[in-house]
């Protein structure tokens, strides 16, 4: 009897249910957003393939025109960067894996990592790393692309084993300081091979456990093109590009000055390239990490500064420089190149 009873409740419940059911699917269901209870599973704006957003300091320019260390690329299998007036022929059948991100605070750039793509089947494997590190803000004590690696040499941790110290060498024509270590938990070998160019140690990477690879990859590297300026302890500009003289925005040089306003106190640094046209003005601005609001502030004052005209033989010419905003969390390298004025 009971279990009759029951039998029934429950054939009434599942009538019940149906008939709810039919009614609602022949109803529209009413979107509700917000949290476990929404039933939107699309956002109403996507964001654009490729796009990351971040909210805080990001890297800008105050033109679109002029060419930016980070601005380089790969196109038709070369990678090409305008800035450093190189390019660089990716070994065949090897693609850009990822693009880099904006450079630090303290300047230092991934400009492309380049590898074998992940259908490859062979024996073989490998990664290049093309960087840059500006010798305007970095931290470690070096001046120029040559004291850069020989600091990469003596900073290695003990558990690396160094295959050849900072040796002299040439691809493409240019001179180049050539560091070779290698991991032997990890079975890594890892061959660097650094130039300056624009007051910049631009380095290509190499990372695999096949030595004859990697060995490979740098007779590869001779089909470079590199700018006349490219070594490692020179490549302070010049020809097309302006001459980088690292603290030129100093006193001595400096005719008026106006310091920015920041409508809000922030404790990050702010590092700046700028270029100082032949009049002694700023021409371009490009800021490694800022901001919105102190790459505004400081558009604004820098607009008004003015500097004593550069002349290399006789001739006015442009300058490019660094200047560090805000706070400065690290010991910057000190200066060792000086600057002539007339």
């Amino acid at each position: 009897m009971r279990s009759g009873l029951l039998r029934s409740l429950g054939m009434l419940s599942m009538s019940a249910s149906l008939l709810v059911w039919g009614q609602s699917a022949g109803r529209q269901v009413v979107p509700r957003s917000g949290g476990d209870f929404s039933n939107i599973t699309q956002p109403v704006t996507k964001v654009p393939t490729g796009v990351i957003l971040v909210k805080g300091a990001w890297s800008s320019a105050s033109d679109s025109v002029t060419p930016l260390p980070e601005g380089g690329g790969v196109t038709s299998n070369v990678y090409r960067n305008p800035y450093f007036g190189f390019a660089y022929f990716l070994p065949p059948d090897w693609i850009e894996k990822y693009k880099g991100p904006p450079p630090s605070d303290s300047g230092r750039y991934v400009l492309a990592e380049i590898r074998r793509p992940d259908t490859y089947k062979g024996p073989a494997r490998g990664n290049i790393l093309i960087t840059a590190q500006d010798l305007f803000f970095t931290p470690l004590p070096a001046a120029n692309a040559l004291q850069f690696v020989n600091s990469m040499k003596q900073t290695l941790q003990p558990d690396y084993r160094l295959e050849e110290p900072p040796t002299p060498t040439k691809i493409a024509g240019r001179p180049f300081t050539f560091l070779a270590y290698w991991s032997p938990v990890a079975q890594l070998h890892w061959y660097v091979v650094a130039t300056e160019i624009r007051c910049h140690a631009v380095e290509l990477v190499l990372t695999s456990r096949d030595t004859k690879l990697l060995e490979s990859l740098l007779l590869d590297m001779d089909k470079m093109k590199l700018p006349a300026e490219a070594s490692p302890t020179l490549g302070t500009g010049g020809g097309g590009a302006p001459v980088c003289i690292k603290d030129y925005a100093s006193d001595h040089h400096v005719i008026a000055r106006v310091d920015p306003i920041f409508p809000e106190h922030r404790f990050n640094p702010v590092p700046v390239r700028i270029i100082i046209d032949k009049e002694g003005k700023v021409k371009h601005i490009h800021f490694l990490s800022a901001f919105p609001d102190q790459a505004k502030a400081i558009t604004d004052a820098l607009a008004q500064w003015k500097f004593k005209r550069y002349l290399r033989h006789g001739q006015p010419v442009e300058v490019e420089t660094g200047i560090m905003f805000g706070r400065t969390p690290y010991p910057i390298a000190p200066t060792a190149r000086g600057a002539a004025t007339e």
